[in-house]
Formats: C-alpha cells, sequence, structure tokens
C-alpha cells in the first residue's frame, strides 16, 4: 500500500529545498552533506529521504523548480504586453525579481550544474537553452537597427544575461537600490543602447 502524504508535505518539500539551497550556495553541494540537510531543515535523514532520493535529487529538483518558476512567469509578462520594448522590459524586470528572491538559486545554477550526471545536464541546459532563445526572439522584435546577425545574436543575448544573472556576486536587494529600481535601470541602459531610442 502507497504510504499517503502529509497535508503539509509541499510546504516541507519547499523548506528541503529551500534549506538545501542555502547551504549548496554557502559550503558547495560536495562540501554540504545529507546531515547537514538534516540539521538545517530540523529533521532526520530518513525524513528527507521521503521526500527526496538523495542530494542530487535535491540538487535537481532545485534547479528544476527555478528555471520552470523563471520560465512561466518570463511567458506571463510577455504574454501581458503587446509592444515588444514593454515585453522586453517585462522580461527584465522578470529576470532581475526572480534572481533577486532566488540567489542562492542562481548560485548553484552558475556554479553546480556539472554535479549532475550527463542526462540530468542536459535536461538542464536545454530548458536554459530555450531560455535564452526566447530573449533573442525580443530582442529581434525591438532591432529597429538591424544590429543583431546570425554571429552576434547570442552576443548580444548573452550580453544582458550577464548584467543580470552575476549580480549575486555584488548586488544586496535590501540595499539602496530596490530590485524594482535595478530592473529599470538594466532596462533603460540595454534598450537604450541596443535601440538607440
Amino acid at each position: 500500500m502507497a504510504r499517503t502524504q502529509s497535508e503539509k508535505y509541499p510546504e516541507i518539500r519547499d523548506n528541503i529545498l529551500k534549506q538545501a539551497a542555502r547551504l549548496f550556495a554557502q559550503k558547495g553541494y560536495a562540501g554540504t552533506t545529507i546531515i547537514d540537510l538534516a540539521e538545517a531543515c530540523e529533521s532526520s535523514r530518513g525524513a528527507l529521504y521521503h521526500y527526496f532520493e538523495s542530494k542530487e535529487d535535491i540538487l535537481l529538483h532545485i534547479l528544476e523548480d527555478h528555471i520552470s518558476e523563471l520560465a512561466a512567469k518570463l511567458e506571463e509578462a510577455v504574454n501581458a504586453h503587446q509592444d515588444p520594448l514593454e515585453q522586453c522590459r517585462a522580461v527584465i524586470d522578470v529576470m532581475v525579481l526572480v534572481n533577486a528572491d532566488s540567489q542562492n538559486e542562481q548560485v548553484i545554477l552558475l556554479n553546480h550544474l556539472g554535479e549532475l550526471n550527463e542526462e540530468q545536464q542536459r535536461s538542464i541546459v536545454a530548458k536554459q537553452r530555450k531560455l535564452t532563445s526566447y530573449f533573442s526572439d525580443i530582442l529581434i522584435r525591438i532591432d529597429s537597427h538591424n544590429r543583431l546577425t546570425p554571429r552576434n545574436k547570442m552576443a548580444y543575448t548573452m550580453m544582458l544575461f550577464g548584467i543580470i544573472n552575476y549580480t549575486f556576486t555584488w548586488y544586496d536587494p535590501k540595499g539602496p537600490v530596490s530590485p524594482a529600481d535595478y530592473s529599470k535601470m538594466t532596462a533603460d541602459l540595454f534598450i537604450r543602447g541596443f535601440t538607440g531610442a
């Protein structure tokens, strides 16, 4: 007979992922043990295995959940606007706000993807490429000066990603520049530079 799930199953599962993301970002994936995770969750190792098969399984779910949340919010943001420039601003806003709220997950995505097996890595990378192409498509729509070519399209796309994705190395969302302010600064700087508007 299958074991029934507790009413708090989703809440407990999410807490495990949040605590694991914090530890993986701080101590590294290899430097974090199942005992560390159990202590952070005020749980036992056995209880953790009720929710996840292994430490690697926890890492996989952290990354999958992070990218899935980002993809869903990006799609929602784009669908909420008709004007390509507004779509671009909305996409930048989503990226900045999600990353500001998920700095640990972003550190893990950029630094610990290689800890997964090859099949799992390919799955995550495929989802990342889908997001990248999403940005590229928006840049094509706002490219009033025909700057994009097959040779430089990825460079422009990754330039924008770089402005957003590496803020965890220096940016404090609770500091004097709020995530909303940083999003506007990024959008103004990039869109004006790219379009000449």
